[in-house]
């Protein structure tokens, strides 16, 4: 058996919030270098062992828990797999380094990018009641209209680019009460805020993971038959030893129009760090950031004017356009056709990604609508955060750009009336759960490490352009589907959008299986896409759709003794696993319908 660990660069996620939760296990269990901890009957159960390394008490002891398996990251990918397992009767090591379970949705405040077909069909049945719950949370808690009230389809926030715009923290409650039954029976045990720092790899298996709290509360490793790598960036494919790939793949490697003629391992999309506003009376003119100059004349090459500006490529015919902004427009939230299979929803920026409109709740309730920016001029083209020694500078950097541009329109941004700036916008960190600055918790990660696995999906699986009427290809090994447009943002090298009609597709098992190891299963965006067909299956519910399957597919293995590869290789095995999908509410198939 071999030790593997990485160190990540110092202050990497410095820039998580800080709201009087760090340090405590939301799941009631005890800090894991808390001395009691070891003798806990709790601790017991979970097979837990503390371990001490030091003298005199000048290290935190070392505990070691076990369960049938450990999901690392608690983004969509991460409940959505502890949950399959947690059905399965299995039990669960869940961990996450922010304050908030949720990852895109909720720390890092991206509202849900879904299809047009969303209200009827191609979600599995687990996400569709994620979507309801949040929707049951406002009809239960907040002070919506009668008219609101009785919208079956509720969008809370009326944005166009989603039917189910909402505020991230409702998403955290509903999540929260999807795990409560299982906390509370002692079978899922959430580690917050810990991330992973190492690995024990025994040849092609992972015996467990090394775990450090985010705030300096202690180590702890977790042990279990099978690990799960769900966390934004792919966390465990290097401190495991396993083979992946990052940025554009070449086009002699995967054959796609798209790909460049040379791989590009570090040209990856654009972090952003997203905020929420809204539009009072009053100046709330935040301070001038410090890089606000330099982020002020910016202007990438294929931009057409300055970052900082109203004006930037359109993402599917990169011609130069200009959006509008028109805070608290008064529109029916009713009346929003939010589609993008008909209009991408983008042209007036404030009603894009609303998160609340006022119209939708009581007179008074709300004296503005809030807006969840994540708005072209955010995305932040300097260098990657992804296998670089410079990561914490860059996200830094990213939360600047961020503030510059609320600065910016704060004081500079032209208004339709002739004038310029915006003084009544108010940052709302309190909507974002007070990440650094006001911001997101965390940045808006787009682009994993992916692993290299038994199938790669790549461009002309489900490209319109390339399949035409014969819509994506069907996989034998389909675990799930899942449709968006292949959707690339500006990137680190200095490219511009790349956008795709895409077909609506499936997920094949294959690509969730690595090459090599036996027990160590990718549940997020890290799955075998390339750089392209990751701009489609990266979005919410295709995340939430890989995770149930990867938690399911561990599941089934420790029933049947069996593993992964086998799953995939023998027809009977493989029948049954998706049997079971199925039952669970996993659709594999798609009805016959047109991509976008």
């Amino acid at each position: 058996m071999k030790l593997t660990g990485q160190s990540r660069p110092d202050g990497e996620i410095a820039e998580s919030g800080e709201n009087g939760e760090n340090g405590e296990d939301p799941g009631g269990d005890e800090n894991a270098g808390d001395d009691e901890s070891a003798g806990s009957a709790e601790g017991a159960k979970n097979g837990e062992r503390a371990v001490r390394t030091t003298m005199m008490g000048e290290t935190p002891e070392v505990v070691e828990i076990s369960a049938d398996a450990v999901v690392v990251g608690g983004g969509l990918g991460g409940v959505a797999a502890a949950l399959a397992l947690l059905r399965a009767g299995r039990t669960v090591i869940l961990t996450e380094e922010y304050d908030w379970l949720g990852g895109q949705l909720t720390s890092q405040a991206v509202p849900p990018d879904e299809h047009s077909w969303v209200e009827r069909f191609g979600v599995t049945a687990s996400y569709r009641a994620l979507r309801e719950g949040i929707r049951g949370y406002y009809r239960d808690h907040y002070p919506l209209t009668a008219r609101s009230r009785a919208w079956r389809e509720l969008n809370p926030g009326a944005g166009h680019v989603s039917r189910l715009c909402h505020e991230p923290r409702v998403a955290v409650a509903v999540i929260e009460a999807m795990l409560a039954p299982y906390r509370g029976s002692g079978r899922l045990r959430v580690l917050q805020p810990y991330r992973p720092v190492g690995a024990e790899v025994d040849g092609d298996r992972v015996r467990a993971v090394r775990l450090e709290h985010r705030d300096g509360g202690g180590e702890v490793t977790a042990v279990a038959p099978y690990v799960l790598d769900a966390t934004e960036t792919g966390e465990l494919l290097p401190l495991t030893g396993t083979e992946y790939v990052t940025g554009f793949e070449s086009q002699g490697d995967t054959g796609e129009p798209s790909a460049p003629a040379e791989a590009q391992p570090m040209n990856m999309q654009a972090v952003s760090v997203c905020f929420a506003l809204d539009h009072v009376d009053g100046d709330h003119t935040i301070d001038k950031p410090a890089a606000y100059e330099f982020w002020r004349s910016y202007q990438p090459g294929f931009w057409g004017d300055r970052l900082l500006s109203w004006r930037c490529p359109h993402p599917r015919t990169l011609e130069i356009v200009e959006r509008s902004f028109t805070p608290n427009p008064d529109d029916d939230p009713l009346l929003v056709e939010a589609d993008q299979r008909l209009n991408p929803g983008d042209a007036n920026l404030w009603t894009f990604r609303r998160i609340a409109a006022r119209r939708n709740f009581a007179d008074g309730a709300y004296d503005s609508d809030i807006t969840l920016v994540n708005w072209p001029m955010i995305d932040y083209l300097e260098g990657p955060v992804i296998d670089v020694p410079d990561a914490a500078a860059h996200v830094a950097a990213a939360r600047e750009l961020s503030r510059s541009v609320l600065y910016w329109m704060q004081t500079e941004a032209p208004r339709a009336d002739g004038g310029t700036g915006f003084p009544g916008l108010r940052l709302r960190g309190d909507v974002t759960g007070g990440g650094e600055g006001g911001l997101a918790q965390a940045p808006y990660i787009r682009e994993s490490r992916r692993v290299r696995a038994l199938y790669t999906v790549a461009e002309q699986d489900l490209s319109l352009a390339v399949r035409g009427d014969k819509g994506a290809v069907s996989y034998a090994d389909s675990v799930g589907v899942g449709m968006y447009r292949i959707d690339l943002h500006p990137s680190t090298g200095g490219d511009n959008y790349i956008d795709v009609a895409s077909s609506p597709f499936e997920i094949p098992l294959g690509a969730l299986v690595p090459q090599r190891m036996t027990n160590l299963l990718p549940a997020s965006k890290n799955i075998g896409t390339t750089h392209i067909t990751n701009g489609a299956y990266r979005l919410h519910p295709v995340e939430w759709n890989v995770g149930e399957a990867a938690g399911a597919l561990a599941a089934f293995c420790l029933d049947n003794a069996t593993t992964p590869h086998a799953v995939r290789e023998d027809e009977g095995l493989l029948a049954d696993f998706q049997r079971r999908l199925t039952r669970e509410g996993v659709e594999l198939r798609w009805p016959q319908v047109t991509g976008y």
